[in-house]
């Protein structure tokens, strides 16, 4: 039998080899794949802001019922010191922004003193959303939680002192204002403060001072207890409100209250930001 065997060797088919990487006996370099652009402010904010709502969810009717029977009690308590005029103005405003204190502030400085403390600012500084966008979007949602609550409360205590409630519409400014200012000094307290526990008795220390010094009328504080009344942020959203109760409001006033509480909104964010990238690369 005659076998047939190929004179010339069969051809490989596959990838070609360069030259170039053959003889220097290196790699072929590759261009460096492009890096996905950064999350924008505005849609990081908005999912940040929807996962905070949803994790508090469960929570949302104690957290209203407690913070609300806490103002509604105090006014009650309050109705059989005072009568009415400029000191039941002051008390139910006070009372009405003492809500948000209570949860902007107080619960605020806790939720970011546990998450600092257990490592949950780990998870956020791997997402590639600017920092402003988690300490906005967590702000926000614990404000939220307050809108029924002082409502409930301005309501109630303009039927229990006689007040007028023609201007309560002035709410829709008074809480995400407030919100906004006490929230971001929550969030700077608990993610500058070196420990969890600390976090949460500056919180509730916090919380104390709203209500001592929003609720009782400024003419009855002494001179320097006065002086620190005017640097609690919610100090201008209670005077906007209490304001709003007259037969005929002074809005210039109403309006420069509602300025001043804006811009301490402003500030109070920006130090929680720069308090969260601090904390974040520590």
């Amino acid at each position: 039998m005659t076998s047939i065997v190929p004179t010339e060797p069969a051809k490989v088919s596959g990838p070609k080899i360069r030259t170039s990487a053959v003889r220097t006996g290196r790699p072929a370099r590759t261009a460096p794949a492009a890096l996905a652009p950064r999350a924008r402010l505005l849609p990081s904010l908005a999912a940040v802001y929807r996962a905070q709502l949803s994790r508090a969810r469960v929570a949302r009717i104690p957290l209203l019922f407690v913070a609300t029977f806490q103002s509604v009690g105090i006014m009650v308590l309050m109705r059989g010191v005072v009568d009415g005029g400029a000191e039941a103005r002051a008390v139910v405003a006070g009372s009405s922004v003492l809500v948000v204190a209570f949860v902007a502030l107080n619960l605020l400085a806790q939720y970011f003193g546990q998450l600092r403390a257990g490592g949950g600012l780990d998870h956020y500084a791997t997402l590639p959303v600017p920092p402003a966008a988690v300490v906005l979007g967590a702000a926000g949602a614990y404000a939220s939680f307050t809108v029924p609550g002082t409502i409930v409360t301005a309501v109630a205590g303009s039927a229990l002192f006689g007040l007028p409630m023609t201007h309560l519409w002035v709410l829709v400014a008074v809480i995400p204002l407030s919100g906004a200012a006490l929230s971001g000094l929550g969030a700077a307290l608990g993610l500058l403060a070196p420990r969890q526990e600390l976090a949460t008795l500056l919180g509730q220390l916090g919380m104390s001072a709203a209500l001592l010094l929003g609720v009782l009328p400024a003419e009855r504080l002494p001179g320097p207890v006065g002086w620190a009344r005017d640097l609690l942020p919610s100090t201008y959203g209670v005077e906007a409100l209490s304001r709003s109760f007259d037969a005929h409001p002074d809005w210039a006033v109403v309006v420069l209250d509602l300025a001043v509480c804006a811009a301490v909104g402003v500030l109070s964010l920006a130090v929680a930001t720069w308090a969260y990238r601090r904390a974040a690369v520590r």
